[in-house]
């Protein structure tokens, strides 16, 4: 056999074996890797162009270097690699020596715009959130945050001012589904207790949706001052009052229509869970509903994404909150007494909307 029969059969044996770490033929690869390791720089470059207005700057028209790092009082070094990094992101877009804003950036983080949710930095990115995860090969170990003891849960932690006071702009839309799910515009005179209700957006929105619907928000008195101003802005007087306290120590009161629990089962372990439940199942009048706002992944706990990914919060935050799957849910709302439950993830959100029935 001459050489070049030689070569094309050791070729066809290659090429015929199978490819260690996986089935799919694709080549193992560092770069996933050295993206990952270097992915915090990602989470730089948003905040940096937040603080510095890069976005607002382009949707007015400046959108050279120049007039950019101008605006910033930045160098034009910085304001250039900037400026292509968050191209490479997919917040810019890039033509020649302009910048343009893509559709993500141009709606949310423009401050012209109405949508304008750049305040959730201040949150999401707080220097307590961030150390949690400084060593969280500990936390795993330990099965829950090296912050302190409780972690974000702590009594009356500032943190959850801060909260109030930046992330309701994320808060819109899963607020205006919960309204639309539960029918708030048919009118019918409800009366809501709002739990942890943090900026006291989502009762706000229902009682806007349904004039005859009476709201009262429960958190730590500094949390509500925040709620009380955004339903004064919203013209609630005399609709909107407050209970100051801890929601598993405060009397609830009863004859409640809809008890809205968004975004506070996940920070808990189910036994803790279920003793708040039997709390909301007394306090609901006959027929009433608990509605809860959470990220809910399927029993896979790997899909859909952006809901999986939310344990991994919970691991570095608080003690024992975890990311449950609808089936947890719906045990825990069953062994608090409620006789059944939904779920629905509304169009366009991470986020799910479980309805319990008292």
């Amino acid at each position: 056999m001459g050489t070049t029969a030689t070569l094309k059969e050791s070729r066809k044996r290659k090429s015929q074996k199978p490819r260690e770490g996986g089935s799919s033929g694709t080549p193992p690869n560092p770069m996933r890797i050295f993206q990952t390791l270097n992915a915090f720089q990602q989470t730089a470059a948003l905040r940096a162009a937040i603080e510095l207005d890069v976005f607002t700057t382009i949707g007015e028209g400046r959108a050279t270097v120049p007039e950019i790092a101008r605006r910033a009082s930045a160098s034009e070094r910085g304001t250039r690699i900037l400026c292509d990094y968050l191209t490479l992101m997919g917040f810019l877009t890039k033509n020649s020596t302009h910048y343009g804003l893509a559709p993500d950036a141009a709606v949310f983080l423009n401050r012209r715009s109405p949508a304008y949710m750049g305040t959730v930095v201040r949150f999401l990115n707080a220097p307590e959130i961030v150390r949690a995860y400084d060593n969280l090969a500990e936390a795993v170990q330990r099965g829950g945050t090296v912050m302190s003891e409780e972690g974000t849960i702590t009594p009356e932690n500032p943190l959850w001012v801060e909260f109030a006071r930046s992330m309701a702009p994320l808060m819109v839309m899963p607020a205006e589904a919960i309204a639309q799910i539960t029918g708030a515009d048919a009118g019918e005179g409800w009366r809501v207790l709002d739990i942890a209700a943090g900026h006291g957006l989502f009762g706000i929105t229902i009682a806007r949706h349904n004039p005859q619907a009476e709201i009262v928000a429960l958190d730590w008195p500094s949390v509500l001052e925040v709620a009380k101003e955004n339903a004064r802005k919203a013209g609630l007087d005399g609709r909107y009052s407050t209970l100051a306290g801890s929601a598993f120590e405060v009397d609830f009161g009863s004859g409640y229509d809809l008890v809205l629990l968004t975004n506070f089962l996940h920070h808990f372990d189910p036994p803790t869970c279920e003793a708040l439940l039997k709390k909301v199942h007394t306090a609901l009048a006959p027929g009433g509903r608990a509605v809860t706002l959470e990220f809910v992944p399927n029993d896979d706990r790997i899909s859909p994404p952006e809901a999986a990914f939310f344990s991994m919060i919970m691991l570095g935050s608080t003690p024992h909150g975890d990311a449950y799957t609808f089936a947890e849910f719906d045990r825990m709302f069953r062994n608090a007494g409620f006789a059944r439950s939904e779920h629905i993830r509304p169009v366009q959100s991470a986020e799910s909307v479980i309805i319990s029935y008292k």
